[in-house]
């Protein structure tokens, strides 16, 4: 029989808020896989439990070469409980490549549901919530970030995404220059903690208030782009958005889809733009080859004549 593989929520702040099954996982699970030790230890501490099982350190550094360790306890019946410093494992935390992996091996996976800094900034921001998506980290780069966020410009779901403090006001301003500066989003800070705060506003507002300086942790809640129907886009910028997409690693056919999906066309326009594009691209090629060799020749011609002895 195998194992069980646990992934825990555990509190994004408030301690009291750990769901009532934690304690009980974390004194009988055989293995435990902590993002941070350190930090389990203090939850532990708080919650008056101390495992009974063997703690590991499981965190972006050595996911990898740990899942394989993990997933023989799982196959030889071991129950391995997963807790990260906050939230949901998985969940722009380490454990999506031990889900995988367990699921790849017959591994039974469960969870211990917990509190959620996404599902929290969402319920405070005052924004939609009947539909969302959640983008996790942008980019560290302005380029790549900038580039992810035109990916979405047309979203009309709300967005979630989380920040690190001293980079908010470079991505709320980026936000503003892409979304525009009145785009209503909500900064959330240190939920459930002793100094939360929910700044509302404009893009462009919350970006100079940003500059100012913050501190904790950050969720970012942006109100999706307007519904006006269906958007009057050339072929020219169709074809711009799928390269977009491609530059970003997805593939043609899902890239055309998205954008068509985005702009509400049909896939075969899109498609017609890209094909049409690149027959452009292939035809001013050959005719520059060939004005190329012409002028070569012309010139072969007139050296030629003006040294008829060579």
């Amino acid at each position: 029989m195998t194992g069980t593989l646990v992934l825990a929520g555990t509190p994004i702040g408030d301690v009291q808020d750990a769901p009532p099954r934690l304690a009980a996982e974390l004194a009988g699970a055989d293995v435990v896989a902590a993002e941070d030790t350190r930090r389990l230890r203090r939850l532990t501490q708080a919650l008056g439990v101390a495992p009974a099982g063997r703690v590991v350190s499981y965190f972006e550094g050595n996911e990898s070469a740990r899942t394989p360790e993990l997933v023989e306890e799982l196959a030889g019946g071991a129950r391995v409980l997963l807790v990260t410093d906050a939230g949901m494992p998985s969940v722009s935390d380490p454990g999506y490549r031990l889900v995988a992996a367990a699921v790849e091996r017959g591994v039974r996976v469960t969870a211990v549901p917990g509190p959620s800094a996404v599902l929290t900034a969402l319920a405070l921001s005052g924004l939609p919530v009947d539909r969302f998506c959640f983008e996790g980290f942008l980019p560290r780069k302005a380029g790549e970030r900038l580039t992810r966020l035109r990916e979405v410009a047309g979203e009309r779901r709300t967005l979630v995404y989380f920040e690190a403090p001293h980079r908010l006001d470079d991505t709320l301003a980026a936000m503003a220059e892409v979304f525009g500066t009145d785009r209503r989003a909500a900064v959330c800070r240190e939920l459930t903690k002793t100094y939360e705060e929910v700044r509302r506003g404009g893009l462009g507002e919350l970006a100079a208030w940003a500059g100012e300086g913050v501190r904790g942790e950050i969720t970012v809640v942006v109100e999706g782009a307007p519904d006006t129907g269906p958007e009057e886009v050339g072929a020219e910028e169709l074809v711009r958005r799928v390269r977009v997409r491609e530059e970003a690693g997805e593939r043609r056919k899902e890239a055309i889809a998205a954008v068509a999906a985005q702009v509400g066309v049909p896939k075969r326009e899109v498609f017609d733009a890209v094909v049409a594009a690149k027959n452009a691209e292939k035809n001013a090629e050959k005719n520059a080859e060939k004005n190329a060799e012409k002028n070569a020749a012309k010139n072969a011609a007139k050296n030629a004549e003006n040294n008829p002895g060579n």
